[in-house]
């Protein structure tokens, strides 16, 4: 893969719009995942990573509680699941996933951000083929023999691991937590900096500062959209 994940660490000065968003998202996501599956964490291994990750990114216990209260008294709400995949300049590709009760307001909202940045929407299929869909571990550094001897004696499939400032693991997006599992063998207290299922595009662009600039405005609406759970790219931004 040549490169490691791109780790972003969150800023400690958020705006309170943006803690917004993100407490809406995990609102809406623990609530469809618990009105799919159950409201137990216990049986419910996916909403109980889940419930571990909000609480990660600080969001409040009592924000948990509501959407699985409203899972459990019976509260009837529909989110739908979309991805759009678009185009910027200069082979930019960007995807965006998103969760939303209002289709048609969605659409809506993300087209209008790639228009606003000289860019477009494709048909699905059109940019995915260009990503490979990863579990992506992120850790403080680690050995590397160890690591991948750890991994392979737990049968896991590693696609890459990379050890810079950081140790960086791939592997099937099924994997995530075997993944997790296993290296907590080398260090039960390890503390995971990214451990998600994530799209990485198998190679990235460098575009012109023009263009840049684009992208930049686009990521910046998208993040406005309250419906936008998470936007991939193709943009090279190391410096």
């Amino acid at each position: 893969m040549g490169r490691a994940y791109e780790v972003r660490k969150a800023s400690i000065a958020k705006t309170g719009a943006a803690k917004a968003k993100i407490y809406s998202n995990y609102a809406k996501e623990i609530y469809s995942v618990a009105k799919a599956h159950g409201t137990d964490p216990n049986g419910n291994l996916t909403l109980k990573h889940l419930i571990e990750k909000a609480k990660k990114e600080q969001v409040p216990q009592d924000i948990i509680k509501r959407a699985l209260d409203k899972v459990n008294s019976g509260v009837d709400e529909t989110y739908t699941q979309l991805r759009y995949e678009g185009f910027l300049p200069e082979n930019i590709t960007v995807i965006v996933d998103c969760l939303t009760d209002n289709v048609n307001r969605t659409i809506s909202y993300v087209r209008n951000a790639f228009t606003k940045c000289s860019g477009k929407l494709g048909i699905n299929g059109s940019v995915i083929h260009t990503y490979n869909n990863y579990s992506v571990v992120v850790t403080d550094k680690l050995n590397e023999d160890e690591v991948l001897e750890t991994l392979l004696n737990d049968n896991i499939d590693v696609k890459d691991v990379i050890i810079d400032d950081y140790t960086t693991i791939y592997g099937l997006p099924e994997d995530l937590y075997k993944i997790k599992e296993s290296i907590k063998k080398i260090d039960n207290n390890i503390e995971f900096i990214v451990d998600e299922v994530s799209l990485i595009p198998i190679d990235k662009v460098k575009p012109s500062k023009d263009t840049m600039e684009l992208f930049n405005r686009l990521i910046n609406m998208l993040d406005e959209i309250e419906d936008v759970q998470n936007v991939y790219h193709n943009v090279d931004e190391t410096e």
